[in-house]
């Protein structure tokens, strides 16, 4: 009888916290069916709201997944990125990273709108965040996983550690690997997570110094096709002009697939950190050539990047709060 009831509870608790998606932290566990009891229709509401977004605008797709991205690499996955400037909050709205350029806040607002008439006080922004980038992911023919949930809110923000932490554009690769490192990512997780670029887009001011002075001798990149410089050229003048926004891959800009890295071995990736994975390391340009070779590949390990970054440091148990409003905390 003893012996039946021990493998019962850890049957039930096998069910609970399901191995593949689960992850251990300092104040309990995030799982998939976190909110099932507490808010059914939670990833329902979360997958409505931004179908709707992504059929408006078809690159809020990529915004989603970005805030989720710059989220996680501050702090861990807290929302701390959507929390407004107040009296004891700069925001991390204002990093260099982040300004004039991190959007899709509106579409957050929305949603969680939505969620606290459902059920006030449930599901927390850093988790909305998290859905948010799956789904669009899918919505635009990525592959799809279980998200583990049950992440709490933080209390505060860090602009400095949006400002020294997400990799930029103009990082060197021993950089941008460091700063995955520190996160316990590892080489396989920033190529694989580097795909995301294959939807969304980035702006002249990003990439102005590949096509008119790399190096600092007033020469362009080498490591860029110059038949692709020239046409980049025509709309990213050496001044003015910085907002202007270029497809982060130009051959399908809206499908989630793996022609970001067919065109990073073309010579034809739009960023310095985006062409850096072939140039700079032969693991890494082995791991473009693998993913560009087999799109199911690319997706399966986008995937469980995706769960691993997802399970950065969040706040559960009794740390943080669950927002009422995802850009302030609560009074």
């Amino acid at each position: 009888m003893a012996q039946s009831m021990s493998f019962l509870l850890a049957f039930s608790l096998l069910a609970l916290f399901p191995l593949c998606f689960c992850d251990k932290t300092p104040g309990g566990y995030l799982y998939p069916q976190f909110y099932d009891h507490s808010c059914p229709r939670a990833k329902q509401i979360v997958k409505s709201v931004v179908a709707k977004a992504v059929a408006r605008e078809a690159r809020m797709a990529a915004s989603l997944l970005r805030l989720h991205f710059h989220d996680c690499f501050v702090k861990g996955c807290d929302a701390s990125l959507l929390l407004d400037s107040s009296q004891n909050i700069i925001s991390e709205k204002r990093s260099v990273p982040n300004q004039n350029s991190a959007r899709g806040f509106e579409v957050i607002d929305e949603i969680k709108s939505a969620l606290e008439k459902e059920c006030p006080s449930t599901v927390s922004c850093a988790d909305i965040l998290a859905l948010a980038a799956r789904d669009s992911t899918v919505l635009t023919g990525g592959p799809s996983w279980e998200v583990p949930l049950g992440r709490r809110d933080s209390r505060g923000a860090s602009l400095s550690g949006s400002n020294s932490n997400i990799p930029a554009p103009n990082n060197t690769f021993e950089t941008i690997l460091t700063k995955f490192k520190l996160k316990k990512l590892n080489i396989i997780d920033l190529v694989a997570l580097s795909g995301s670029h294959t939807i969304g887009n980035a702006r002249c001011t990003t990439f102005r110094q590949r096509l008119y002075n790399q190096s600092g001798n007033g020469l362009a990149d080498s490591t860029l096709d110059q038949s692709y410089a020239a046409q980049l050229r025509t709309r990213c003048p050496r001044s003015g002009g910085d907002q202007n926004l270029f497809f982060l891959d130009f051959v399908s800009p809206t499908k989630f697939d793996n022609s970001y890295f067919k065109n990073l071995l073309a010579s034809k990736g739009l960023l310095n950190s985006d062409e850096v994975l072939v140039t700079k390391s032969e693991v890494s340009k082995k791991l473009v050539q693998q993913y560009a070779e087999n799109n199911e590949l690319f997706f399966e390990q986008f995937a469980k990047s995706m769960v691993k970054m997802g399970n950065l440091s969040p706040l559960t148990g009794s740390r943080g709060e669950i927002r009422k409003r995802c850009r302030k905390v609560n009074s």
